[in-house]
């Protein structure tokens, strides 16, 4: 395996070791803090411990920078491999410098979303990292699979994003609303997110076997996918 393979395989790791297990947390949580809000709004008392509720909330902030973190890795792979190949520090200088900026831009976003406190704020800094990652993901380099955008990992993966990102954004809202609608706008994208973390999990491992090793693509490519053939090499005769 050649060190570009091992890089690619960066980003599937740190999703199966840190990311999945901590959505599982913070669905885990997310569950006892709402059975505990019911139980004492019905019967005054909860066995649920009132913990689960502000760790619900700290490690969904974690999951936010994880999975935007995660996204920017992802793309960070193909958008270097495409910057390299067709070195575009010397051939288009100014794109080259562009995409450094947006890179770094979207994580400076992000860590000024978390300090933000008034509602301004918080939606310009969640504004401007969604945008980051939407034109991050427009790159020439990233395999978006636009023809079948509906089983596509990227469009799960860019979506997933934005939605902790706005759920990140609506935080102060959903404690300081007493009619509970932040709340219910949050369980229900959430849910979303859920449900595109499942497919990011299925997507992610077609797409795996999918790419072939460095050593392999010269061969590969030339295969036609939408009729599954390969081209047949000539076999050699022995004199």
């Amino acid at each position: 395996m050649e060190l570009t393979d091992f890089l690619s395989l960066i980003h599937p790791a740190i999703a199966v070791i840190f990311v999945f297990p901590l959505i599982g947390n913070v669905a885990n949580l997310a569950w006892q803090a709402r059975q505990r809000r019911l139980q004492t709004a019905n019967k005054g008392k909860s066995k649920i411990p009132p913990v689960s509720g502000p760790e619900h909330r700290r490690l969904g902030e974690w999951l936010t920078g994880a999975v935007v973190g995660l996204t920017l890795l992802g793309l960070a792979y193909p958008i270097g491999k495409n910057i390299i190949k067709n070195q575009l520090w010397s051939q288009k200088p100014f794109e080259f410098v562009f995409i450094l900026l947006i890179f770094a831009a979207t994580i400076i976003s992000l860590v000024f979303l978390y300090k933000a406190r008034q509602k301004l704020w918080r939606g310009i800094f969640a504004t401007l990292t969604g945008a980051g990652l939407v034109i991050l993901g427009s790159q020439d380099g990233v395999f978006r699979r636009t023809d079948e955008w509906y089983w596509s990992h990227y469009y799960y993966g860019i979506t997933a994003a934005l939605l902790m990102v706005f759920s990140l954004a609506i935080i102060q809202e959903i404690y300081r609303d007493r009619s509970n609608n932040w709340r219910i706008i949050h369980t229900i994208l959430n849910c979303i997110a859920l449900l595109l973390f499942i497919g990011q999990g299925m997507t992610g491992t077609r797409d795996l076997l999918e790419i072939p090793l460095s050593w392999q693509e010269s061969y590969v490519y030339q295969c036609n996918f939408a009729n599954k053939t390969c081209p047949t090499p000539n076999s050699q005769t022995p004199k």
